[in-house]
């Protein structure tokens, strides 16, 4: 597997080169493209929660040399002209913000604006107006692909490897059978297991994570 991670931490900038790509490579590379101004598509993302859609739209605005991320309640008309404009979770807009972001697509060419949208289900399936649906439907259109728990593994254990510490086998294993498997999930246990080992002395090791699970850390 490629390796994908330098600034892991939860509190590092959402950047594409720190994003967990896995199965994802196509979609990052049309990102960064598109950031650069390389392609004029409107791209729109999809996928369940905690797979990293906002990451994504904001590493790629960060990327852009005049980029705007935007939530649905920042959604209002009129949209600013920035030349990459992203729009998180168009599932959840109003009417009124349904209409801005319908209006964003008809102006865009005028503008040399290209849109990044991100949402929650497919085009057909998002409980919007239907214009603005098909709107949506005619963009490049990615489904984000879930990471295997072999990835998640590799992934976890190079991090660790890059912080100094030997990351138990068996600390891995726990975690991909009872814990939650999204890398958020797995990136603040890692943190505590981190912080825990360097205040307490110990190795990492499946009696330290019992140990924490026992003082309240959830998985």
């Amino acid at each position: 597997m490629k390796q994908l991670v330098l600034d892991v931490r939860l509190d590092a900038p959402p950047r594409l080169d720190n994003y967990f790509a896995g199965d994802n490579q196509a979609l990052v590379a049309a990102l960064a493209d598109q950031a650069r101004g390389v392609i004029s598509d409107h791209i729109y993302v999809w996928s369940a929660p905690s797979m990293g859609r906002t990451h994504l739209l904001r590493a790629a605005t960060a990327a852009a040399s005049d980029g705007a991320y935007l939530t649905p309640d920042q959604v209002i008309e009129p949209l600013p002209g920035h030349a990459l404009l992203a729009i998180d979770d168009v599932d959840s807009l109003s009417d009124a913000a349904s209409i801005a972001v319908f209006n964003a697509f008809n102006r865009s060419r005028e503008q040399g604006q290209t849109l990044l949208l991100a949402g929650n289900a497919p085009p057909r399936e998002l409980a919007l107006r239907e214009d603005l649906r098909t709107r949506i439907g005619q963009c490049l259109v990615f489904e984000i692909q879930p990471l295997t728990d072999t990835a998640r593994s590799a992934i976890l254990s190079s991090m660790a490897a890059q912080r100094g510490l030997r990351l138990d086998g068996d600390v891995v294993a726990y975690l991909m059978r009872y814990g939650r498997r999204d890398m958020p999930a797995l990136v603040s246990t890692l943190d505590a297991l981190d912080r825990a080992s360097l205040e307490r002395k110990r190795a990492i090791t499946l009696p330290l994570l019992r140990d924490l699970m026992r003082d309240g850390l959830t998985l």
